[in-house]
């Protein structure tokens, strides 16, 4: 979030545990117990009833809050947080232990308390604390400064650090999703670049409607995204930097047949481009604009995606007669397939765990989201319907969004659901949304 020109958001460090006064301090007022821990690895895990209450100063922005907090945990399934209508104390100082039987009686396992306040240098002050009700004691304790505008920003932090603190895992919801908004008439439909939080707020447009865009993707190490743009009929590839509005075209391909991708390390794109009948991979230096030619062969090979440790490459090719998805190594060498069900399989992305490999399969007319693991075994169907396409991996690799077109709807909408195939929720767009991808953690 910092930036060298605008440090808006100033952190102790972002997860940094307080370390002066009573805002440190870890309070321990009841016997000893397990700590309070969501065992996600196993399946559907219960959601756990979590207290967030508003947070002390300013009544307005505590509320809002305390709010983000509760909807961004709610959102997850991990965490079932309790009608504040509810609770029985009514925390007046966060300093303070709470009445854990207070909470224990709403049945209430995790309890969040914080407070807001105006600093004198116009900025605020936001901390917040995370007890273990059934063990009577403090998890978690952090403080921010940030400017006014910024408050989602730090909710959506402290969220995150909730989320990491009781699962063991990054969290996810100090992220962004840039996506391709559809207005208008089918046959006339504008298509506009548009960025927006993942819990669907602070929506902004990045380009004006006056091109057909398609499938923009972030790059995984700077604020950037690269997207494919068609001008006068003629497929361009940009770099569009998010921050500055700055945009580069890396070249004009008129055999593009499928939008580019970053590299690990953000100094490359793969990409797909055809040429006579068929369609092969290549990769471009960002810096250099080299490209090199990674196949060669007389079948449609497209849809490239990079390993996170960038030494494999996972694509769709219809060289075995259907479109299936393939892996090879990062110079094109050892191609294999992994993907054999009874079905077209199409637009692969790897996790950014490097665990398994979602994608689109399509049946008999059905349209499913699914996941393998990179050597094919484990294959499992997320969720299945009419035109569910486009899966996009949250940076801990454990919610995917995709966009789902069904008949009479009008248009296309967003999705999210979880790796283990629960939990699917609509993302709120403010009009119809394709092609979505997930950026990584803000920093």
């Amino acid at each position: 979030m910092t930036k060298a020109s605008d440090r808006s958001l100033i952190v102790l460090t972002r997860r940094r545990l307080l370390t002066a006064g009573a805002a440190g301090g870890l309070l321990a007022t009841g016997p000893a117990r397990a700590a309070l821990r969501i065992d996600i690895q196993s399946g559907a895990p219960q959601p756990i009833p979590i207290a967030v209450t508003d947070f002390v100063g300013d009544p307005e922005q505590g509320r809002a809050i305390s709010g983000v907090i509760a909807a961004d945990l709610r959102r997850s399934g991990l965490f079932a947080p309790i009608d504040p209508k509810a609770f029985i104390e009514k925390i007046q100082n966060p300093d303070l232990a709470p009445r854990f039987q207070d909470w224990r009686s709403i049945n209430a396992q995790g309890l969040v308390t914080g407070r807001v306040a105006a600093q004198g240098d116009g900025r605020l002050k936001v901390e917040f604390r995370l007890w273990d009700v059934f063990a009577g004691q403090q998890l978690l304790g952090q403080q921010y400064f940030t400017q006014p505008a910024n408050w989602r920003r730090v909710a959506h932090i402290i969220a995150d650090a909730i989320y990491e603190r009781l699962t063991g895992e990054k969290g996810y919801f100090d992220t962004r999703i840039v996506f391709v908004d559809e207005t208008g008439a089918a046959d006339r439909r504008i298509k506009r670049l548009a960025i927006m939080d993942q819990d669907g707020a602070n929506v902004s447009y990045l380009t004006r409607g006056d091109d057909l865009v398609l499938t923009p993707r972030f790059s995984p190490t700077s604020q950037e995204i690269t997207y494919m743009s068609y001008w006068r009929s003629d497929p361009r590839v940009y770099l569009l930097n998010i921050e500055t509005g700055q945009r580069e075209i890396v070249g004009n391909f008129p055999g593009m047949s499928f939008s580019p991708r970053f590299s690990p390390d953000g100094q490359k794109v793969i990409m797909s481009l055809q040429q006579g009948g068929n369609s092969n991979i290549f990769v471009m230096d960002l810096r250099s604009k080299a490209t090199t030619r990674l196949t060669d062969t007389a079948a449609i090979d497209t849809g490239p995606c990079y390993s996170p440790d960038g030494r494999q490459i996972c694509f769709e090719s219809d060289r075995g007669g259907s479109s299936q998805i393939y892996i090879m190594n990062a110079d094109g060498s050892g191609a294999k397939r992994i993907s054999f069900g009874n079905a077209r399989y199409s637009t692969p992305v790897w996790s950014p765990r490097g665990d398994v490999i979602a994608f689109t399969r399509q049946s008999e007319g059905k349209f499913a989201i699914g996941v393998m693991k990179p050597d094919g075994t484990g294959e499992r169907v997320l969720t299945e319907g009419y035109h569910n396409e486009g899966p996009t991996f949250a940076p801990n690799g454990r919610v995917l969004m995709f966009f789902r077109d069904p008949p009479g709807a009008g248009g296309p909408s967003l999705f999210t659901i979880d790796v283990t195939g629960y939990n699917e929720l609509r993302e709120p767009t403010p009009s119809y949304a394709s092609d979505p991808a997930w950026s990584p953690l803000r920093s």
